[in-house]
């Protein structure tokens, strides 16, 4: 399975791609950063994301699209462009049928090194230990593109499609999942919902 992992920006959009076969064995496949022009307008800088984007899906066909999503910062304008640049890549993948997940920071951390709050440099090592790199992905941008599609080769469960979601589930995902869904029920009944 080929894993395209993009850790979304206005700016700089980390995108890495690896293959994920088997037995968990992970392969190292590209990594880049599709940038824009700050001095541009926003509606250019959007095209020029989405368009690098583009030519990434189309060159590497990945069977899935791994996003971060985007969690709260201070600097709205942060915020703001970097959710944009995450709905750029859902459309991409969309528009050519591929599924896509999205994977908080923390839950890529966990994934990773064991701990949600690992610090950026662990999370450099980790990702260049497990795809057998010389040397960390740099810049931060790329590392982290591909240390979300790692997550999402460990963890799959963030998978937004109804049906695609299931099919990538381990066993014990798939029980987890049922008890938790069977609990909830329990607990809709006796509140009376």
């Amino acid at each position: 399975m080929i894993i395209l992992g993009v850790d979304p920006g206005l700016t700089r959009c980390g995108v890495g791609v690896i293959e994920a076969g088997a037995y968990r064995r992970l392969s190292f496949i590209h990594v880049d950063v599709v940038r824009s022009d700050p001095k541009t307008s926003q509606d250019l800088r959007l095209l020029a994301i989405y368009n690098g984007l583009v030519e990434k899906i189309e060159r590497f066909a990945p069977d899935a699209v791994s996003i971060e999503r985007v969690f709260a910062q201070e600097n709205r304008n942060t915020v703001l462009g970097t959710a944009q640049a995450a709905g750029l890549a859902m459309l991409a993948a969309a528009q050519r049928g591929i599924p896509v997940a999205l994977h908080t920071p923390t839950e890529s951390k966990l994934a990773i090194t064991g701990n949600g709050k690992a610090e950026k440099i662990q999370m450099e090592r980790m990702v260049a230990r497990i795809l057998g790199l010389n040397t960390l992905p740099k810049p931060a941008d790329a590392a982290d593109a591909l240390a979300i599609a790692i997550c999402h080769a460990l963890r799959p469960a963030g998978a937004l499609q109804g049906g695609e979601r299931e099919q990538h589930l381990t066993a014990a995902q798939r029980q987890w999942a049922q008890a938790s869904q069977k609990a909830a029920r329990r607990q809709g009944v006796r509140r009376g919902m």
